[in-house]
């Protein structure tokens, strides 16, 4: 009980690393309702009410068919799902741990550990329902086709590595101003709702409306997923490159700040809150 645990060799600490980021992962996915199975029905039903109040909008707008020569449904889920995984990846990870809680205390656990079971219990979540809504939506309404998987599911990765890189910005302000990391958190989270360009198709936006929306990676990265998904769109507007060095830029930002907040974060700081 009181004896510390040493690693001999680098297997072994990279084995007790990737257990302990297992355990931590399967601790989020639990955590969050105590049957498994009904945590993932829940997450299935975000995405399915956002699907459906889209596909209302549209349908009492007049649009009745997609921008894009394709599955009309397919072209609405294809935005969703990478706006749901991005923002709430970003969320989980801005959230993920903090140096007053209980469960950092123990040993074994440390940030890192933290940090990426909350990215992945997020990613485990998103992509099983994308698949299973897309299995039940082939089999039982319209078979869809998807013209490059392989580019189509690393954009969709693409997208998870974004909210991460994010998420890393926002958590490591926590410590310093938790009520403006919160905010910033959400009002990220409701800025892209419109501002992610998963409603319209970047090449038919107008000139002039393109500079409100281009600088968010996930507007390129959801316009360049449609390239990959229908075989009549080419994407001209976007860029594919731009959200991976905006990415890379984040991470870099989020490790600086949380390395040096790390030096002088105190329990004493959650004192108060």
């Amino acid at each position: 009980m009181f004896k510390q645990r040493l690693s001999r060799n680098m297997v072994q600490a990279g084995l007790t690393t990737f257990a302990l980021v297992y355990h931590q992962t399967v601790y989020n996915l639990r955590n969050e309702h105590r049957n498994a199975v009904v945590g993932l029905l829940m997450t299935m039903l975000q995405s399915i009410i956002f699907v459906s109040v889209f596909m209302a909008m549209y349908l009492l707008i007049g649009i009745r068919t997609s921008p894009i020569r394709g599955d009309f449904l397919l072209y609405i889920m294809s935005g969703i799902f990478m706006f749901m995984t991005h923002v709430q990846t970003a969320g989980a990870v801005s959230g993920s741990h903090s140096i007053s809680a209980g469960i950092i205390k123990h040993e074994p656990l440390n940030a890192a550990v933290l940090i990426s079971g909350a990215a992945l219990a997020t990613l485990y979540r998103q992509m099983i329902s994308c698949l299973v809504i897309l299995a039940l939506y082939h089999m039982m309404f319209n078979p869809i086709s998807i013209e490059r998987p392989v580019g189509a599911v690393a954009l969709f990765l693409m997208s998870w590595f974004s909210g991460v890189c994010i998420g890393l910005v926002f958590l490591g302000i926590r410590p310093w101003a938790p009520q403006v990391a919160k905010v910033l958190t959400t009002l990220y989270q409701r800025v892209n709702m419109f501002g992610s360009g998963k409603m319209f198709v970047a090449n038919m936006l107008p000139s002039f409306l393109l500079p409100w929306f281009s600088w968010n990676p996930l507007f390129h990265m959801i316009d360049q997923q449609r390239g990959y998904l229908f075989i009549n769109y080419t994407p001209h507007r976007t860029d594919l490159l731009y959200p991976l060095w905006v990415s890379i830029g984040a991470l870099m930002v989020g490790l600086l700040i949380n390395f040096t907040t790390r030096k002088y974060e105190s329990i004493s700081w959650g004192a108060a809150q």
